[in-house]
């Protein structure tokens, strides 16, 4: 069901300065900086020849990545994103699976305009998981 590895996405205490690290100790192609309101995150995608690194800053008191940043003060891995083809068909094999879907189960919009759903950490070796439909 699942494709290719989308990214990674690493929570920051500072977006500036791990945009910078990343473009100026390791030479990567840094994207801008983008807010996505419905996600409570602001993000910036760091481009490789085979997949991305998204980095992540809370945008708002009600971030969702906030409490991650507390226990992790100086960030760290928060997400892996794997692309699917159909979001829905996804979805529904994962919750008659008995996979828990998070938020509504229904898609949001994510930061590259495509559907996308988180799956409970709990039910992925306490990875969470990001479903993209590309």
């Amino acid at each position: 069901m699942i494709g290719r590895l989308n990214h990674v996405a690493i929570a920051v205490p500072d977006l500036a300065a791990a945009a910078a690290q990343y473009r100026n100790t390791l030479g990567a192609k840094v994207g801008p900086a983008q807010d996505e309101p419905d996600h409570g995150v602001t993000v910036v995608f760091i481009e490789l020849p085979n997949t991305k690194i998204e980095l992540l800053a809370a945008l708002g008191e009600a971030s969702p990545i906030l409490g991650f940043l507390e226990k992790n003060p100086a960030g760290g891995i928060h997400h892996i994103c794997y692309e699917v083809d159909d979001i829905l068909a996804a979805r529904d094999h994962l919750l008659a699976s008995g996979a828990r879907v998070l938020g509504s189960g229904e898609p949001k919009i994510g930061a590259h305009g495509k559907p996308v759903l988180f799956l409970h950490p709990k039910d992925f070796n306490g990875c969470l998981v990001e479903l993209e439909q590309v």
